[in-house]
């Protein structure tokens, strides 16, 4: 779970929960909706709405294996701000979860 941040810190962020809850899927497929809470830093009635919108935009399939779900990410759809219609799911996963380190 990410600290609250300091005083001197800003309050927000550059991402969305719903990114943040893309991501943490993307990492982890197989999680439970308390896991990609506690990872995000959320409740797990927040990350229900955000799968919820997700799921309703195409975005992300739930798939049930046994008793768990499992998540599939559709990274062909394109991100829905018209400034960022122009690049698709898989842009922003590959920009967020690349490993390398920023040079400079």
């Amino acid at each position: 779970m990410t600290p609250p941040p300091s005083p001197h810190e800003p309050s927000w962020t550059f991402l969305s929960n719903h990114s943040r809850v893309l991501l943490c899927l993307s990492r982890h497929p197989d999680a439970t909706l308390r896991q990609v809470a506690l990872e995000v830093g959320i409740t797990e009635r927040a990350v229900q709405r955000i799968v919820r919108d997700l799921e309703d935009a195409g975005i992300l399939i739930r798939q049930r294996v046994g008793r768990r779900n499992t998540y599939k990410i559709e990274a062909n759809r394109p991100l829905r701000h018209p400034l960022d219609a122009h690049r698709n799911v898989q842009a922003l996963l590959d920009l967020m979860l690349t490993t390398e380190e920023p040079k400079g």
